[in-house]
């Protein structure tokens, strides 16, 4: 379940409670009149089924509490109670099947800001997979996949597609154009330094048999990358973390931007270009592959919302009363 706590001019607490009472997915509910300092209002609380969520933050931006007060929205690990096993039982539909749009996009924007720490994140992908290029370790790369960050923003992209939410694309656009090719040029600063040290030759990147998967560009990247945007969506809106992992270390992506950097400092341009072209291909299928679930998930989202639209009221006789 979830845990809502709303902030509220005292003018429309009324409503509020109103539609949380209405709502059968909701139970647990209490107002303090009176009780919030800044903003000033009161505070109303309750404990939502997931699969309500969107249901019940959609009634209350109707209300505009977002501008007058607040809306606050928290998972609960552990709930022991009747009612709560009532409210989640009345609310249709699977909560793991349940996207909370809110939650997901706030999530998707905080992930997909362009900041120091991105940068550094992708760079240091990037010069993971660049040792492993030319020491031939598919270790490392792998290593490179799971510290590499670009998923934040490629998931926020496909979110902003999905929600038509253009001031997050542009937001994710911004992070990936300008954070991939600033780790690129510090790849190839970075290997240039290696080769004139003499620890990198034309040799080495000639003779590679482990990773040269990687600049491989074909039909199976392209597949690849539709799978791992699949399950990549999927693992993050049903928050399986272990399952996103094996999503970095699926698709090449900061490999294949390492690996142009390796190219492009070793005057190698064909497999430069191949590896770019590796990059922009399995970029493009995580995010083409993210908007199909979401859009496959809304659809999901407005049946069950449907369902609860034409649920009997009756169904509060399965709950506790209110008092």
């Amino acid at each position: 379940m979830l845990h809502l706590r709303v902030i509220c001019p005292g003018d429309i607490t009324d409503e509020v409670l109103a539609l949380l009472e209405e709502e059968p997915g909701a139970t647990h509910i209490t107002v303090a009149r009176g009780s919030a300092v800044e903003p000033v209002g009161d505070v109303v609380q309750a404990d939502i089924a997931r699969e309500s969520a969107n249901e019940v933050l959609d009634q209350l931006h109707e209300l505009k509490i977002e501008h007058r007060g607040a809306i606050t929205l928290v998972p609960i690990e552990t709930v022991l109670s009747d009612s709560a096993r009532a409210a989640e039982r009345a609310a249709p539909g699977d909560p793991d099947d349940t996207v909370v749009w809110d939650e997901l996009t706030t999530r998707t924007r905080d992930e997909s800001t362009l900041n120091i720490t991105f940068l550094a994140f992708l760079t240091i992908a990037c010069l993971l997979a660049s040792v492993g290029i030319v020491t031939d370790s598919p270790v490392t790369i792998v290593g490179a996949m799971v510290v590499g960050p670009e998923f934040g923003p490629l998931a926020a992209l496909a979110v902003a597609v999905a929600r038509r939410k253009f001031s997050l694309a542009r937001r994710s656009l911004f992070a990936l154009v300008v954070g991939f090719p600033f780790a690129i040029a510090v790849t190839v600063a970075c290997t240039l330094v290696a080769k004139l040290l003499g620890w990198v030759d034309l040799a080495t990147i000639k003779d590679l048999h482990q990773v040269d998967f990687i600049y491989r560009v074909g039909l199976s990247s392209f597949i690849v990358a539709l799978l791992a945007g699949a399950a990549g969506m999927l693992a993050l809106v049903s928050s399986k973390s272990a399952a996103l992992v094996g999503v970095f270390i699926s698709v090449t992506t900061v490999p294949a931007a390492g690996f142009t950097a390796v190219a492009a400092a070793l005057g190698e341009w064909r497999v430069a270009l191949m590896s770019a072209a590796q990059l922009g291909v399995n970029l493009t299928g995580i995010v083409i592959a993210a908007v199909l679930v979401l859009l496959l998930q809304r659809t999901g989202d407005n049946r069950n919302r449907h369902t609860n639209r034409h649920l009997p009221r009756s169904v509060d006789s399965v709950r506790f009363p209110r008092h």
